[in-house]
């Protein structure tokens, strides 16, 4: 079935539900992002010195709402926050870009961190603290069920306990899910999606095996979600329903920092199918917003609002 795929869902209210006064709820990661930049990372046992620690917003949950919210959507997060003082810098930064904390519940104990080393080349290492997020629960979910039914998008990823993910999924109305990061999923998250989201990596191993994008898009359908974008990088997107299977083209640009353009991306699609687009007319513009988002350094201080846009 093709679920919502080509219909309109109505803005601000979720199917058959009550109005909701947001567009996109993202429950999700709240993360800081500590980074070093290195001439090259250190093997077991060295030292390496390192430039000035940058201390920047981050984790998937919020960077979808961050991105969602810059392009004009109403935007909810569920999430936790630690009590520390990364928790008061996550809260700032999201309020700052518009995002309703209504739903941000702060956790004793440390925040969510990223420990990221960048090296002259470019690439990174990166280990993730879940702290506070790893508390996220079923009651979280429980409590906040009236907001994600209501919401005509709730967004979803795997920063937070699977559990909870899975539990979300339960309780809202049409259901974005980015298989990031990448794990094997139960069958009920997945028929759950509408659509699913993935690269070609994340793909592969739902899929076992890889193969051209076209292909893996279809055999990813066969596994129960109602739609299915599978994200190329500077290549675009490859839409599947039962319908159809679409290729969707990236406008050309020179990228600078790929961080968070997948996220980016995700946002922007959220919000598009809030608003009633068909899935193929939402990647096309989710698409150029990712692409928007590659051409500065950093995830959501890299995120374009409509204006950026207009010269892509």
């Amino acid at each position: 079935m093709s679920g919502h795929t080509t219909g309109s869902p109505r803005p601000g209210a979720g199917p058959g539900g009550p109005a909701s006064p947001y567009d996109v709820v993202v429950v999700g990661s709240v993360n800081a992002d500590l980074v070093v930049r290195v001439a090259r990372r250190p093997a077991p046992g060295e030292t390496v010195i390192g430039s000035e620690l940058a201390t920047h917003p981050g984790g998937k949950g919020a960077n979808q709402a961050v991105a969602a919210a810059r392009l004009g959507a109403r935007v909810a997060i569920l999430g936790r926050v630690g009590s520390d003082g990364h928790g008061e810098f996550l809260r700032e930064a999201l309020r700052a870009d518009g995002v309703d904390l209504g739903h941000l519940i702060e956790t004793p104990g440390p925040s969510g961190v990223a420990l990221i080393s960048v090296g002259s080349d470019g690439d990174n290492s990166i280990i993730v603290s879940p702290g506070a997020n790893g508390r996220l629960s079923e009651d979280d979910i429980a409590a906040a069920e009236e907001l994600l039914s209501s919401a005509p998008v709730v967004c979803l990823q795997l920063e937070s306990p699977l559990a909870t993910v899975v539990a979300a999924a339960r309780a809202a109305g049409r259901v974005v899910f980015n298989l990031s990061p990448p794990a094997v999923v139960p069958d009920e998250l997945l028929e759950a999606c509408d659509p699913l989201v993935v690269n070609q990596h994340e793909a592969a191993l739902l899929l076992g095996s890889r193969d051209t994008p076209e292909r893996q898009a279809r055999e990813l359908l066969s596994l129960g979600p109602r739609s299915v974008v599978l994200t190329l990088g500077a290549d675009g997107a490859i839409v599947a329903d039962a319908d159809d299977v679409t290729v969707v083209p990236s406008p050309r640009v020179e990228p600078v920092d790929t961080t968070g353009a997948g996220d980016a991306f995700t946002g922007a699609l959220a919000w598009r199918l809030s608003q009633g687009d068909h899935l193929v007319a939402a990647t096309s513009f989710a698409v150029r917003v990712g692409a928007a988002s590659v051409r500065r350094h950093g995830a959501q201080s890299s995120y374009p609002r409509i204006g950026d846009l207009e010269t892509l």
